[in-house]
């Protein structure tokens, strides 16, 4: 067993296991894009990143592909884990802005401007349709295709396929694929109609080493009962 602190709290997790699975089993969320239960851990969105370490040694890392290892210090929540979290978000909106997966993700994590071109790419190379023909289907009929800005993915040679069967694995864990609801608004970068607004207490400075990380929030359910208890009076 491996012993390490994740948010303050001393945990023993197995041996061979990311910090995504130790987080997880400990009830720290942390959001994911690229990541898919039963699907090998690929580390490209960078979502999921967190912070190891302490004082100017400290880094981030993406969770979901980094293991842990014995005494580490792991923060799922840092004021800088959210401002790049934000940054990643704000860079997929900028590819990628009729994704309703990515736009929730955004608004969930306080979102409020997009200050890139838009792109409207129709794959931002998370690897996931890729992954599920070849772990999945058990069919590898698509992979990655050239490198750098050519990156791409499709068949070899662009030749159609001759083990494909049409299963539809692909198109169902894409995300871009799945376009939101105002789509025939594509300049409008972000809709937020889906999600509530970010807690009150995110952008405090008394939360710089750990900003709030809890569902529901301890301390936006207090405010909102105490603001009902004025409107009540």
């Amino acid at each position: 067993m491996i012993t390490l602190k994740i948010n303050g709290v001393t945990a023993a997790v197995e041996e061979g296991s990311t910090i995504l699975d130790a987080a997880g089993f400990l009830g720290f969320p942390i959001p994911t894009l690229c990541h898919m239960e039963g699907l090998t851990p690929y580390g490209a969105c960078r979502i999921c990143i967190v912070e190891i370490g302490e004082g100017v040694q400290a880094k981030l890392v993406s969770s979901c592909t980094y293991p842990v290892a014995e005494g580490m210090k792991v923060r799922t929540a840092s004021k800088r884990v959210l401002r790049a979290r934000k940054m990643i978000l704000e860079l997929l909106l900028a590819s990628c802005p009729q994704s309703k997966v990515i736009q929730d993700l955004a608004s969930a994590h306080g979102v409020r401007q997009q200050r890139f071109k838009q792109e409207h790419e129709d794959c931002i190379l998370c690897g996931l349709c890729v992954r599920m023909c070849k772990e999945q289907m058990m069919a590898g009929a698509i992979g990655f295709r050239s490198r750098g800005e050519k990156r791409s993915i499709g068949t070899p040679f662009d030749i159609k396929s001759e083990t494909c069967r049409l299963c539809g694995g692909c198109i169902y864990v894409c995300p871009a694929c799945q376009l939101r609801c105002t789509y025939t608004e594509p300049d409008k970068a972000i809709c937020g109609g889906c999600a509530n607004l970010p807690p009150p207490c995110a952008e405090k400075e008394a939360f710089d080493d750990m900003m709030c990380y809890m569902n529901p929030c301890v301390a936006c359910e207090i405010e909102k009962d105490a603001k009902t208890a004025n409107m009540m009076e």
